[in-house]
């Protein structure tokens, strides 16, 4: 009888304690009991491993061991601003700059809690399908990116919560704590703070780049955002950058990484590196002579995965030719499985609380009116001189013009997913507008020229074999190699495939090659300019001819070819792609360059009511290590921050007519507009507003809602206003330390409605001596409802301390009805009242301060709609 009971439970055991898979497994190791400590059954788990089976689980790709039952899983993942690259339709949030814009922790929290959502409804899926070796299904998300954007040419600043560290802070602690859930036991999904700690381009010499900054830069403004997100927002993972900081790569940086990181700070989550960057120490830094050296010393300085391909399989090596000792690739290997143990990734799914979140999870309702709304809190009215928004939807006639009106790409940002369901500005302005509205677009002009293809639908003349359209192959190698995986017909050749994307459900959309190939009947003799489209590379053929030739990476990249044709002629046309990592497009057509004439465009929309020019800059121009080399641009970065001059061209033609002109701005960092500030009457910033963007932005002109986002980067007046690009030094950087006129300045944004700051109080905390309380009284003294964002300012007034010249130290997004007042408080904490030394410590503030509180900076030269209370503080 004992004998029976016994065996019952060990069925029990294996049935319930294998890992999280769909499989039971016939092995039972104190490793999945449990009832025991995490801490206790990663080390039993990790003491069965061979070094090589170690060394194997420290690459982002980590292979199933099945002798002891652990699945395989990718590390992988991004979940910037929405879950991203991912093979499922998904909600898409306004890029992270345009959220900073919100000023809104609460927005910030939610957004991430329903990306969380989602991304665990596709890892559970992913676990049901036997699918978690795959990039960009897991659970841990390599977000959010907190670097200070110090410089505005930088093409990832887009990515960031912006230049202010207390902004930073405080929007990378409510996404973290909204992504890794309030469970006391699991993570919902697992943060990872990046890139640590000083980086912020140039994109071009990420991998070469040694950065050295003084004592008091690194901790006053490099470093806070990080010490938050690890010391009180408890993050799970911290990824270090590509360049080095003073000589050492920063994956090996005895003071990022060893006095820091580990020892001040006392990080006990995982570092991984930045992808390759590992292979950076000996192919590009030189600081080292091989993978094996370059491994162990990161491994040594407490970088514990490798995001690349071959440097950390060196470690075996390594560790047998006494590099570094086995139990210190323990460590790290410890802490991988933590992580894992604590996502409930080996426990059963009915122990985990969100182990049966449902696939119905994502785009749910709640989440798409979340995006709608982060949209609209993001966007910011910087100019609206004589009341020109919001415009009347009865408008008989509306013309929209510019690069960024009907553009799908630039709505999207980077690092993102793919929605069911987008909008554009174009779309947007339809969707608002009665019947009786027309609406007149034109693209007019490129982002950077005014010379466009202009396109001619013959799709009707493209057949093979007798059936129209393209006979497509479609291979899992980038060679073209080996029979095709998919074979298929298609009407046309335009395609646009996001990372982590399938195409047909079959095949990955990256890592593979196409080849399309029809027959062209000419319809009348003619010149032709063929336009090829595709990121990364592709070749060209007219009767088996090859014409163009771009089998190298270029991304975003096109090229044009005039070809003449003969009426009634058939042109056998081929085109064979590869696809590398990233996002990938490709796409054919034909028609002819035009030169728009102004003039002539301005004559046939002469009745217009109201011109809105969507225009800006793109993510096709500014990102991750590009290949762009537009004027103003390069390799992802920006040589200039002037509005292309194209672009201002074409809205002085329009100004002269007197009617109104609507600029909208499309951006993920900030832009020189000095003639448009001074010219044009009404300027909104959209930046790039997700899947919503359009909708988002019609609510805003047209007057469905009142806009209250602020910019969260200085916007300068001209590249004259900017430090070297190479410099890190913060001196006359940010608004904190800038000592121009800005054109526009951090914290800046307008309404329809006008609010009275009164009565500003500081009192101390009763319930704690050390707090600060600060309360000011906001009216509401316009006729419309609105929203304001409130920020605590302070300016230092003793000059034997050097700080910045004034600091947010507090933030509040509010509601208000027409001739409502809220009494809104701010709490001051010893650490908000003190101040960082040459030499790196923090010291308490004393003399003189000056607080302020307002809807805006309190030095602000633009016309605001609020006002801004001020009261001094002597501290002893």
């Amino acid at each position: 009888m004992k004998k029976n009971i016994f065996l019952f439970t060990v069925t029990v055991i294996v049935a319930f304690c294998a890992p999280h898979s769909s499989k039971a497994q016939n092995t039972v190791f104190p490793y999945q009991n449990y009832s025991l400590t995490f801490e206790e059954r990663v080390a039993d788990l990790v003491s069965r491993m061979t070094l090589e089976e170690k060394v194997s689980q420290m690459l982002n790709s980590s292979p199933a061991i099945p002798r002891l039952q652990i699945p395989a899983y990718d590390w992988w993942n991004e979940t910037l601003h929405g879950v991203a690259r991912t093979p499922f339709r998904v909600t898409v949030y306004p890029q992270a700059i345009a959220m900073a814009a919100t000023f809104d922790s609460t927005s910030l929290f939610k957004m991430a809690h329903y990306s969380a959502l989602e991304g665990r409804a596709i890892y559970n899926k992913a676990v049901e399908t036997e699918r978690t070796n795959e990039r960009y299904l897991g659970l841990t998300y390599w977000t959010p990116n907190i670097n200070i954007f110090r410089d505005p040419r930088w093409g990832r600043g887009q990515e960031t919560y912006g230049e202010d560290p207390f902004l930073t802070s405080m929007l990378g602690d409510a996404f973290v704590r909204g992504l890794q859930g309030n469970d006391s036991k699991y993570l919902l999904a697992a943060a990872c703070a990046k890139h640590y700690a000083v980086h912020s381009g140039p994109e071009p010499s990420r991998h070469v780049f040694d950065v050295d900054v003084n004592a008091y830069d690194l901790w006053d403004t490099y470093l806070p955002a990080f010490k938050k997100l690890v010391v009180d927002s408890k993050v799970a993972g911290v990824m270090c950058a590509y360049n080095a900081f003073r000589t050492q790569p920063c994956c090996a940086s005895d003071i990022l990484m060893t006095d820091i990181l580990r020892n001040q700070w006392g990080f006990k989550g995982y570092v991984t590196s930045d992808c390759w960057a590992i292979d950076d120490f000996f192919k590009n830094h030189k600081t080292h002579p091989n993978a094996a050296s370059a491994s162990a010393d990161a491994v040594f300085h407490g970088t514990d995965l490798d995001c690349g391909t071959e440097a950390y399989k060196a470690l075996v090596t390594a560790v047998k030719e006494g590099l570094i000792k086995e139990n210190q690739i323990d460590v790290s290997v410890e802490r991988l499985f933590m992580i894992r143990f604590r996502l409930g990734m080996f426990d059963p799914p009915a122990l985990v609380k969100y182990a049966q979140m449902p696939i119905s999870k994502l785009e749910a309702p709640e989440h798409k009116a979340h995006a709608l709304k982060m949209a609209q809190q993001s966007i910011v009215l910087l100019k609206n001189q004589n009341k020109v928004l919001p415009l009347s939807k009865s408008l008989k006639k509306i013309v929209v013009l510019g690069p960024n009106a009907d553009n799908s790409i630039s709505i999207l940002g980077n690092y993102n997913g793919i929605p069911t369901k987008l909008t554009t500005i174009l779309q947007g302005i339809k969707d608002k507008v009665g019947k009786d509205t027309e609406i007149v677009y034109e693209k007019a002009v490129n982002f950077t020229n005014d010379t466009l293809l202009v396109y001619r639908d013959l799709s009707r003349f493209y057949s093979f074999e007798n059936t129209s359209g393209f006979k497509a192959e479609y291979f899992n190698n980038k060679e073209l190699n080996g029979n095709p995986v998919i074979s298929k017909r298609e009407k046309d050749l335009n395609h646009l495939w996001q990372e982590g994307e399938k195409i047909e459900g079959v095949l990955n959309a990256n890592n593979f090659s196409a080849r399309y190939v029809t027959d062209f009947k000419a319809e009348k003799s003619e010149s032709l300019t063929f336009e090829l489209e595709a990121d990364d590379g592709y070749r060209f053929y007219i009767n088996n001819k090859l014409l163009i030739n771009a089998w190298t990476r270029n991304r975003w990249g096109a090229k044009t070819l005039k070809f003449d044709v003969k009426k009634d002629s058939t042109y056998a046309l081929k085109v064979e792609y590869w696809q590398g990592e990233g996002k990938g497009n490709v796409r054919l057509s034909v028609g002819d360059y035009q030169r728009t004439d102004f003039n002539a465009l301005i004559q046939r929309t002469s009745d217009a009511d109201v011109y809105i020019f969507v225009g800006g800059i793109s993510p096709q121009l500014e990102g991750e290590e590009m290949t762009v080399n537009y004027p103003g641009f390069l390799g992802g970065d920006r040589t200039s921050i002037m509005l292309p001059k194209v672009q201002t061209d074409l809205m002085k033609a329009i100004n002269q007519t007197g009617k109104p002109l609507v600029f909208v701005m499309m951006t993920g960092s900030a832009i020189a507009t000095p003639w448009e500030s001074e010219n044009v009457p009404a300027i909104v910033n959209a930046w790039y507003g997700g899947q919503a963007a359009g909708e988002a932005l019609s609510d805003v002109i047209f007057g469905d809602y009142n806009p209250a986002g602020r910019l969260p980067i200085t916007f300068y007046k001209s590249d004259a206003d900017l430090a070297s690009f190479e410099d890190y030094g913060m001196a006359n950087r940010t608004y904190r330390y800038f000592k121009g006129t800005p054109l526009y300045g951090f914290g800046y944004g307008l309404s329809y409605t006008n609010f009275k700051y009164s009565g500003l109080k500081i009192s101390k905390n009763t319930d704690d001596a050390g707090l600060l309380n600060i309360s000011v009284k906001i009216k509401n003294t316009g006729a419309l409802a609105g929203e304001e964002v409130p920020q605590l300012y302070l300016m230092n007034q003793n000059s034997e301390i050097k700080t910045a010249l004034k600091s947010l130290k507090g933030f509040k997004r509010i509601s208000l009805k027409s001739g409502e007042t809220k009494r809104v408080s701010f709490t001051l904490t010893p650490q908000d009242l003190s101040y960082v030394d040459e030499s790196g410590e923090s010291k308490p503030l004393n003399g003189s301060l000056n607080l302020f509180v307002g809807g805006s900076q309190p030095d602000e030269k633009n016309e605001t709609t609020s006002n801004t209370v001020k009261k001094t503080l002597n501290i002893r």
